[in-house]
């Protein structure tokens, strides 16, 4: 699978990253190391900074993973991450236990790298005339390429291409879903999704000619 070897990636090559922020406390002496994810979150409602350290520790690489998906390079997901715990913290009494937490985290990242984007006003999501998408299978030709390649060819996917890409492939939003969070239609997400996995084979036809491709 695709996302497999993504977070291989984010293994291998990000496996040192601890980005410092005021939650950070010294692990070595955390009480909470232990703790049960229920009581956990308990005790960060009530502004245990400990208990928000733990949190960090326990799912920072995760979002950072998360969060380089959809960002451009490295230094843009550092600051999602930052971005993501802030307003996760602070909205932490809202998760009210029903469903995942690490889910809730996640919509969290990446709602907060989707209007790091938008907010910078780049070229907006266009409503494509061209809504006759042909499906590339593109995903089977990838297994066998390196992937600090295939993640940097995914982040340097225009944004709204980046976007979408990620959303559908990576994380299983509907492009109704996707439609609905970017503000555009249905046809315009399959048409961006399509043309992000066509830019993807072009970058990486090198490659693909180094490898046996995989039928489809």
């Amino acid at each position: 699978m695709l996302t497999i070897k993504i977070l291989l990636l984010f293994f291998l090559a990000h496996a040192t990253f601890y980005f410092l922020t005021d939650y950070i406390i010294e692990i070595s002496q955390n009480k909470f190391l232990h703790l049960e994810l229920k009581e956990l979150i308990k005790k960060a409602k009530k502004n245990s900074r400990e208990a928000q350290g733990e949190l960090f520790r326990r799912y920072k690489d995760k979002i950072y993973f998360l969060s380089l998906k959809y960002c451009r390079n490295q230094e843009d997901a550092e600051d999602n991450l930052q971005d993501a715990f802030v307003t996760i913290f602070s909205k932490i009494q809202d998760y009210k236990g029903k469903g995942s937490f690490e889910g809730w985290m996640k919509r969290i990242a990446i709602y907060k790298a989707i209007d790091r984007y938008k907010n910078q006003k780049e070229i907006p999501f266009p409503e494509l005339r061209d809504t006759t998408v042909t499906d590339t299978h593109v995903e089977s030709d990838l297994l066998n390429i390196p992937l600090n390649t295939l993640l940097q060819c995914i982040q340097e996917l225009p944004d709204r291409y980046r976007m979408v890409f990620n959303l559908y492939q990576m994380d299983n939003y509907s492009h109704k879903e996707i439609a609905a969070l970017l503000s555009i239609t249905e046809s315009t997400s399959k048409s961006n999704y399509h043309r992000a996995k066509l830019i993807l084979k072009e970058q990486l036809s090198p490659e693909l000619t180094k490898t046996p491709i995989a039928k489809s």
